[in-house]
């Protein structure tokens, strides 16, 4: 029978995003008909980067290049940016698989899934700039998402509650807007993508809060205030809002959770 790690590290170290989105589906596949050994494995190396193509050249979030929705070049490279986030996110999903061992068969079942989402994401959002002239490359990205995944990698608590519930979170407060002016655009196509993405997202962060618990009732920690010690110690302050407040509920905050991350603009760091 073939490893489940071994299957998802090489799509992990995979360069290429095509052989890497299909790698994933092979390992997605392979897992779902119960073809993969996850019970035992190698120990996990340190992995620290994901395999990378030539483009996009990685920069400084300040460095990337303009979005002005006016244009249709800014619409594209708003897709640029959105399909870099899908594909770090499939990197993500086959990363936690690797590295964190001996955790229930859901926690792979999970992150399985999620990778195999992310893929769909991204290959959706690559069809779309090819649609309109560009490709995944043409425009710069930059690697803040990934390189808050290698701060919390020794972490699993650290990485499910700031990379997924906070970072990826983030999608559930910025995807409705991103729909309105998609659909002010004209763009039928992107309101289609968004809004899969925009559903399944919820999951996704549904999944970092299942292991973020799951980790806190491990070590006896009290789940709410110990997301808010993380966003002090990760993020510096309070999550950028707005905040959508019924999809954050969705994907497993609670009531007590979300006054409390509204609070902290207010007491500023105790």
């Amino acid at each position: 029978m073939q490893n489940l790690y071994a299957q998802t590290k090489e799509a992990f170290l995979t360069a290429d995003p095509d052989l890497k989105i299909q790698l994933t589906q092979q390992a997605v596949s392979r897992w779902n008909a119960g073809e993969l050994e996850w019970l035992d494995g190698d120990t996990p190396e340190y992995l620290q980067q994901p395999g990378q193509p030539d483009k996009p050249d990685i920069v400084l979030p300040s460095d990337v290049n303009a979005r002005k929705f006016g244009k249709e070049e800014g619409r594209a490279a708003l897709i640029h940016s959105l399909a870099h986030i899908e594909l770090t996110a499939v990197n993500l999903a086959l990363d936690a698989v690797y590295r964190y061992r001996d955790m229930p068969q859901a926690f792979y079942a999970d992150w399985m899934q999620c990778a195999a989402e992310e893929a769909n994401h991204f290959m959706a959002l690559r069809g779309r700039l090819r649609e309109m002239g560009y490709d995944y490359g043409s425009f710069k990205a930059h690697g803040e998402l990934w390189g808050m995944a290698i701060d919390t990698a020794d972490d699993m608590l650290e990485r499910m509650g700031i990379v997924h519930r906070a970072l990826e979170a983030r999608a559930l407060d910025v995807i409705p807007k991103a729909i309105q002016r998609f659909d002010q655009a004209g763009d039928s196509r992107m309101i289609e993508i968004l809004t899969m993405i925009g559903n399944e997202e919820i999951g996704h962060v549904s999944s970092g809060t299942r292991w973020y618990h799951y980790q806190c009732q491990q070590r006896q920690l009290e789940p709410n205030q110990t997301f808010i010690d993380l966003l002090w110690k990760y993020m510096k302050g309070p999550l950028k809002g707005p905040l959508n407040h019924e999809a954050r509920l969705q994907a497993g905050f609670t009531e007590q959770e979300m006054t409390m991350i509204k609070m902290m603009k207010q007491t500023g760091k105790s």
